[in-house]
């Protein structure tokens, strides 16, 4: 039988905590109890750097538990950086791994499919969400449009997959090869390039606590997603650029025929708007341009992408 590790991210996340741990113990004795995982297997808290008491509560459940297990970083990292340290930490010890939220809206009924799909032969398994009418409308159409555009930029996304996924041994040993700082799992793992599978379900409502991705920090994966994987903003400015020069010899055509014909009359309105568009328009650009140096320079210092404090299990 497989040895499963499932992997739960936290950052400030005592409020919800226990209960996660309650309903995941409870669904992997089960799962265990049918011989669906080896005994072996075990649930891996990871305290991304929380300032609340999310850490005295994965000791406590370690010690009170054998399936739990804990791993520490030494500060905030970042969700998907956190996803990472404990993917190559257990990887070692485990068969497959199965990534999830430690707020509970990830369906814990539906672990038994992904380990069907495994060891139907998938190394890679995304749990997909059936439709999202939990969603607010802005969430909805926002979300809507970004798999849109990642998809019309060139990059290979699971639509309505977040980071619910099993991945086997050999999938995270491929996934290590990839050394980049600015990380986007949902990205790079279908270049891995190994058999996959999809298992659908519906998502939950939060247990308790806030979300820990407000709309900046979700405009912000957006954005690192989009520049981590595409050069076509790029080209885009280039395209936008030559489209505006050629523009501008057609106006400049325009004024010289004006001025020959007796035609001309002061624009003061048109010369103001065109100077805050083509204003607006060149701090845009630059921005972008920014974006994607900004990048550069964290990856060619190629800083550690997580520490680990400490690490508990039996």
């Amino acid at each position: 039988m497989s040895i499963l590790y499932l992997v739960v991210p936290c950052y400030n996340e005592e409020d919800v905590i226990s209960e996660t741990a309650l309903q995941l113990c409870t669904k992997l004795s089960n799962m265990i109890e049918k011989g669906i995982c080896s005994k072996e297997s075990k649930i891996l808290f990871v305290d991304d750097g929380s300032n609340d008491q999310t850490w005295s509560f994965i000791v406590d459940l370690f010690n009170n538990n054998d399936l739990i297990c804990g791993l520490k970083l030494t500060n905030n990292f970042g969700h998907q950086n956190a996803l990472l340290s404990a993917l190559f930490t257990v990887n070692e010890f485990a068969d497959c791994i199965i990534s999830l939220d430690a707020d509970l809206q990830d369906d814990i009924e539906v672990l038994d499919q992904f380990l069907e799909k495994f060891h139907n032969g998938c190394e890679i398994v995304y749990g997909v969400r059936k439709k999202r009418k939990t969603d607010t409308f802005f969430k909805r159409t926002s979300a809507l449009l970004f798999y849109k555009l990642m998809k019309t930029l060139g990059v290979n996304i699971v639509y309505n997959h977040a980071d619910y996924r099993l991945m086997s041994k050999k999938s995270i040993n491929a996934l290590k090869e990839y050394q980049e700082v600015n990380l986007f799992l949902r990205g790079i793992i279908p270049l891995l390039g190994y058999k996959t599978d999809i298992v659908y379900y519906d998502r939950n409502s939060r247990f308790a606590g806030k979300s820990k991705y407000p709309f900046r920090k979700m405009l912000s994966f957006a954005i690192d997603g989009i520049t981590s994987f595409s050069v076509k903003p790029i080209r885009i400015i280039s395209n936008l650029g030559f489209f505006i020069s050629i523009l501008s010899i057609f106006a400049l055509i325009y004024i010289v025929l004006s001025k020959l014909f007796g035609f001309a009359s002061p624009g003061w309105s048109s010369i103001v708007i065109s100077i805050w568009f083509l204003g607006g328009l060149q701090l845009l650009c630059i921005g972008v341009l920014g974006e994607y140096i900004g990048k550069i320079f964290k990856e060619v210092k190629q800083r550690p992408r997580f520490f680990v404090d400490i690490f508990l299990k039996k």
